[in-house]
């Protein structure tokens, strides 16, 4: 009766419903698509794209296409797709987030609507979070579209502009979020439309979206190039800030993520760098190295936050525990910890690009994605991304036991318990995989096994086809593997081992591959299946695979991503967290309660609370620190929907102008603007004729419109306002002429082009630097009872025209003055925040020129006397 009524008010349950339906249509397919020849299925993309010319639309053919997928996968892959599948297949279809739990095949379910989508020929992007992920799933997927006729194209790290235009061309197309990201940004940079790669973004699946549209929302994608900045006042300030004292000079918000002085504090800094008043105009840029030098040292933590690797500050990632090589904490941040570390400081950078994944796919017409985790962030997805999250149903029952988390008073005690527990589980031959929030905490587990004498397996900031080799053997007999938290999604863990895995470690043991030597690898895997399905049954005895929690996150997301590594496919399974007091969550959130009810009971260190009332109090926590985190990324976004808008303008033109043909009526257009701008500034409206200042204006009309004019004041005495800016306009015009007429139309359009992509480049450079700089500064607006958003939004307004302004003055100045001369174009050093994996070395310069040496730019002078001054 009740799930009668819970099923009659569950959306979910209905929609799942309503798909069921079309499942049944496609069921009803299976034989007809089945007597099919493997010429006359292949022959189905062909008719349905026929369908689609004569006016039919996706959904018409949604139930055949699936069918002929299903059949396809069955005679190419060997797997044929569940029913779930096909409902997990049509909400991606619909452009709608669907949440499958860990090992229901989320992999294959994307094939329908990419095989779908891909009929229009518009291209469709599967998007992963790393590179091993994009290769395995377009070469194992790749099969089953090729045999269909369609045509797959990879995009990873390292591929030539040609190849990366020949993936983005094809039918379908694999990638990270970083790569189509920074193609995105580096196609709004190109100089010539042949350095054009991607097409219009018209469908993408997000392969674990909540990963990639949450989690590394927060981080920007930026390309940057060097800046000047001084880099001894960092060090400056890691000699003054550990003489402060923490609490009384300083104090430190782990929450809102922000140190602040006191005014004693105020008062010791004044003293130590002998200025009179900290907070004076003048001292703004002490200001500045100074916060981020407090930054450094009191909320940036060695070997949890970032480790330092041959002199080298690396970041951490807080989500996955993997270095991130190659990305830099922004605004001065990562000098300031270069500093405290007493490493080489690096030169700070100029952004010359940005986006926020955010922004970025938004663009895409239509957006899907897939994931075990998601009804958490539900809100988020709706508010921002305009998507829903449908739950679809497991294919099998599931079985796995989550136990209540089981609290202690500290670290120390509760790490003992877990080291207690994992010993107990490996002497029946239970497999365990423990997860911990970093890589510090998962190197202290790791010694603490090793003295018990326990083999485990320590899974962090490795290759990734090495971490999904360590999480596919995670279920094995006796097998125990520590993990971080996120390392290895997209790998099944399959209880007694993964034949596939073992048999190819093997052949590569003698230097083999299956592709070389597919007789043995067929005896091997068959040898290893057997032993496998052996191991299986002694592991479902043994209770299946169990998780451990280390700690709890502060998203319930990434806590339910790890307990989904058990009981996937009906497979039985247990997980259980501990938690200690000292915990930063239950620190910072939620231990005030819970402490006082330990100390009350007067309870022990080495004794735990176990009960459901604690389980939900933690939930409680991570449900405030969740929607705080909602809120910051929010509050970013405001801000960088406001950059987004002139993004686009400034994007959009830029491609114009690359693309256009013909320039000259726009250029004469700019022309006219900046008459009429100069003659508002000397001749204003409504002043009177005798209070214009005419030798102003053609002073200024010189510099910019007229060159080398001979006009006098007095040939404009008598002029009105109007008559004025025709004379002004018809002189510009005339020499604009003269111009064209001297250099000739074909080389006047392409200086016209390559000076404004020039300018825009520059000038919007320029731009991004004074938007940080405004909203770092607007906050402040708050005092003064003024919204910093809405002020925010005003004066990038008003920046965002005088750009534009500046933009057409100085295309005028040029165009009126520049000389056609043989030139070298230098290549400016530009430099991605991608990270990559461990044991990429970071990019070297190329071999740097000496003061004596002849300059590369071909000028015929010493380096040092050229462009080396």
């Amino acid at each position: 009766m009740f799930s009668f009524l819970k099923n009659l008010f569950d959306d979910n349950a209905k929609e799942i419903k309503r798909l069921q339906r079309i499942v049944d249509d496609i069921n009803g397919l299976e034989e007809q698509i089945a007597s099919l020849t493997d010429e006359e299925l292949r022959n189905k993309t062909g008719e349905f794209k026929q369908l689609l010319e004569n006016g039919r639309t996706l959904d018409d053919i949604l139930p055949e296409a699936y069918a002929v997928v299903r059949e396809a996968s069955k005679r190419v892959l060997g797997m044929r797709h569940y029913d779930v599948q096909l409902i997990g297949g049509m909400v991606l279809h619909q452009g709608r987030i669907a949440e499958m739990r860990t090992g229901e095949g989320k992999t294959l379910v994307a094939t329908l609507p990419v095989y779908l989508n891909a009929l229009t020929g518009k291209g469709v992007h599967v998007v992963t979070v790393n590179d091993y992920l994009a290769t395995r799933d377009s070469e194992w997927m790749g099969r089953l579209y090729r045999f269909l006729g369609l045509s797959v194209g990879l995009i990873v790290h390292g591929l030539k502009p040609e190849e990366r235009r020949a993936a983005y061309a094809a039918d379908i197309t694999y990638g990270t979020n970083n790569e189509f990201g920074f193609d995105y940004l580096r196609d709004n940079m190109a100089h010539h439309p042949a350095q054009l790669v991607q097409r219009d973004l018209n469908f993408a699946i997000v392969d674990e979206v909540d990963s990639i549209l949450i989690d590394e929302a927060r981080t920007p994608l930026i390309i940057s190039g060097a800046a000047d900045k001084p880099t001894e006042l960092y060090y400056k300030m890691a000699k003054i800030v550990p003489k402060l004292t923490r609490d009384t000079d300083y104090v430190v918000d782990e929450k809102a993520h922000t140190v602040l002085l006191t005014e004693e504090g105020v008062d010791k800094v004044e003293k130590l760098l002998g200025v009179e008043n900290l907070y004076d105009e003048a001292n703004m840029e002490l200001n500045h190295y100074l916060n981020q030098s407090l930054k450094a040292y009191g909320l940036m933590h060695r070997d949890r936050d970032y480790v330092v690797r041959d002199g080298q500050v690396v970041i951490v990632d807080e989500f996955t525990g993997r270095l991130m090589f190659g990305r830099r904490y922004s605004d001065g941040l990562h000098q300031a910890i270069e500093a405290k570390e007493g490493v080489k400081i690096e030169k700070e950078s100029q952004t010359l690009a940005t986006i926020t994944f955010q922004n970025y796919f938004r663009m895409y017409k239509k957006l899907a994605g897939m994931t075990g985790t998601a009804l958490t962030e539900e809100e988020e997805f709706r508010k921002i991304y305009g998507l829903d999250v449908v739950v679809i149903p497991t294919n099998k029952p599931m079985i796995r036991k989550d136990l209540p988390d089981v609290v202690y008073k500290t670290e120390a005690s509760k790490f003992k318990a877990v080291v207690e527990d994992v010993v107990t589980r490996y002497q029946t031959g239970q497999p365990v995989l423990v997860g911990t929030i970093s890589i510090a905490k998962s190197e202290l587990l790791s010694a603490l096994l090793k003295r018990r004498g326990v083999p485990h397996q320590v899974l962090n900031a490795k290759f990734h086809d090495k971490e999904a080799e360590i999480i596919a053997q995670a279920g094995r007999f006796k097998a125990v593997t520590i993990a971080t938290n996120m390392a290895g999604r997209g790998t099944d863990i399959l209880l007694g081992g993964n034949p596939e895995f073992l048999a190819r470690n093997e052949l590569r043991k003698k230097g083999q591959t299956e592709e070389t030597a597919p007789e043995e690898y067929k005896q091997l895997l068959d040898k290893f299946k057997k032993q496998c399905e052996e191991e299986r049954n002694r592991v479902m005895e043994l209770g299946g695979l169990h998780i451990i929690g280390t700690e709890r996150h502060e998203s319930r997301r990434i806590d339910n991503q790890l307990r989904g590594r058990a009981g996937r496919q009906g497979d039985p399974g247990s997980s259980q967290f501990y938690i200690a007091l000292e915990d930063d969550l239950m620190r910072l959130f939620g231990s005030d309660n819970i402490a006082g009810l330990m100390e009350r009971l007067g309870m022990e260190e080495d004794t735990p609370i176990e009960h459901g009332l604690i389980t939900k109090s933690i939930e409680t926590a991570q449900k405030r620190v969740e929607s705080r985190n909602f809120s910051i990324r929010k509050h970013v976004l405001d801000y960088d929907d406001v950059m987004n808008q002139q993004r686009e303008v400034i994007y959009q033109q830029r491609r114009q102008v690359l693309t256009g043909e013909n320039m000259a009526d726009t250029i004469k257009d700019i022309i006219a603007k900046v008459v009429e701008r100069s003659i508002g500034i000397y001749c204003p409206e409504g002043v009177h004729q005798e209070e214009w200042d005419l030798a102003g204006l053609l002073e200024h009309a010189e510099s910019l419109y007229l060159p080398n004019h001979k006009l006098e004041v007095t040939d404009f005495e008598d002029m009105g306002r109007e008559g004025l800016k025709e004379e002004l306009l018809e002189k510009a015009m005339e020499f604009y002429q003269r111009r064209e007429q001297e250099l000739g139309a074909e080389t006047m359009r392409e200086i016209e082009r390559a000076i404004l992509l020039r300018l825009v480049d520059e000038k919007w450079m320029d731009h991004l630097d004074a938007m940080d700089q405004l909203r770092e500064g607007v906050g402040l607006r708050g005092y003064g009872n003024k919204n910093p958003l809405i002020e925010y939004k005003f004066e990038a307004f008003e920046m965002f025209n005088n750009m534009i302004a500046n933009i057409q003055d100085d295309l005028v100045r040029y165009i009126f003055r520049v000389n056609v001369a043989p030139q070298i174009r230098q290549q400016r050093v530009m430099v991605e925040n991608r990270y990559q994996e461990e044991g990429a070395k970071p990019v070297r310069k190329e071999q740097s020129v000496g003061r004596n040496d002849d300059c590369p730019c071909g000028s015929g002078k010493k380096y040092k006397k050229c462009c080396g001054k």
